[in-house]
């Protein structure tokens, strides 16, 4: 048989794959317990939850109201029968006065019968609160809700399940009617699957894929940097050789080698950076024309253009930070007086806007009279 529901929109599960046990944990503890009327057993699913971890549950009369039973006297009366103590008029007493009902085997220690943690019962609770009060089943009898119950904790939330082996009897004989109100999407026989509307409920959640580690073998060994060379294009390995083999600049190897290989990482701009640039600015009013300048006369007399320290020294005096030269390199070559082979190092040359007769830009008259 197969329900017909609308498609909702998606919702979070409640629980992990660890609550959900803990779920069936708290309802296999409810089954063994010698109750036979379904009030009795919806009582205590909610009393022993919220005593799993102190021992002592409190529920006011308010609370038990919402739970609607049919024969709430007779519920108390049941558990009470257990040994379960109840401190308090529950019945007659203030409804909105929480009263305390200690359960014998959940206080906090290392046999407690439900030993689950804050978050864990916590987490079950509402679970549990929000199963019984699904649109569904939220105006259904103790039978019906119990049985919502029992299949949310057992349920997949894709693919049918077996029914419960420990789900009581009257719960059972109200599948059908969960069919029929839409808390089921399949019931054919022994197994079940819970309509769409109620699939967060679903206990019974997969566990997320675990992170796939690469083997040892499966991790590309870093490239050498004669490797890296061999590899690159002819052009740029050329590139590589008038840069390593420059007498004026005298860089090392391994200096050489980390500005090529590494990958690039964009710096951090913030008003501090921009402070600092406008106050460069300020005591360099129009650095394009030099920069083109000093770009061109560098490559000349390299083989090869600046790094952005370089020209940066070469355009001042005082040292500058790093994020503070990049910013400076990046407005120049916008303002069209510098351009580069992005990512490629050292190679910063003249721009278009430095060529003879080339116009002024719009970006470059701003920033000059910034």
């Amino acid at each position: 048989m197969t329900a017909t529901t609308g498609a909702p929109s998606p919702v979070p599960f409640l629980l992990t794959p660890q609550q959900g046990e803990a779920a069936r944990r708290l309802l296999s503890y409810v089954t063994s317990l010698p109750l036979r009327a379904a009030d009795a057993q919806l009582l205590a699913v909610v009393v022993a939850i919220r005593a799993a971890q102190k021992g002592v549950g409190n529920l006011t009369g308010q609370d038990l109201r919402s739970l609607r039973l049919a024969d709430a006297e007779g519920a108390v009366a049941a558990v009470t029968a257990l040994g379960w103590q109840v401190r308090g008029d529950l019945i007659g007493g203030n409804p909105d006065i929480p009263v305390g009902i200690a359960v014998p085997g959940l206080a906090d220690g290392p046999d407690r019968l439900l030993p689950f943690g804050k978050v864990k019962r916590s987490r079950v609770s509402g679970w549990t609160s929000r199963t019984l009060n699904a649109k569904p089943v939220k105006k259904t009898p103790p039978a019906m809700r119990l049985a919502a119950l029992y299949l949310a904790a057992h349920a997949k939330p894709d693919l049918p399940g077996a029914l419960p082996a420990d789900m009581p009897e009257h719960c059972r004989a109200v599948l059908p009617d969960l069919l029929a109100k839409g808390f089921l999407k399949e019931l054919d026989g022994t197994t079940y699957l819970l309509a769409d509307a109620v699939r967060h409920l679903s206990g019974m959640r997969p566990p997320p894929a675990p992170a796939v580690r690469a083997r040892e073998e499966d991790v590309a060994e870093p490239l050498s940097w004669d490797a890296w060379k061999a590899q690159a294009s002819v052009a740029l390995r050329r590139h590589v050789e008038a840069v390593e083999n420059c007498p004026r600049c005298s860089l090392s190897p391994g200096r050489v080698s980390e500005a090529f290989m590494r990958k690039p990482v964009p710096a951090q701009l913030d008003d501090k950076v921009l402070a600092a640039y406008a106050a460069w600015r300020h005591s360099h009013p129009q650095p394009g024309p030099r920069a083109a300048q000093f770009a061109a006369e560098f490559r000349a007399a390299h083989g090869h253009g600046p790094s952005v320290k370089q020209l940066c020294q070469g355009l001042a005096d005082r040292k500058q930070s790093r994020r503070l030269r990049i910013y400076i390199v990046r407005q120049l070559i916008a303002e069209g007086w510098l351009t580069n082979t992005e990512p490629v190092p050292w190679t910063l040359r003249p721009g278009k806007a430095a060529q003879p007769g080339a116009p002024v830009s719009s970006v470059s008259t701003r920033a000059r009279t910034s």
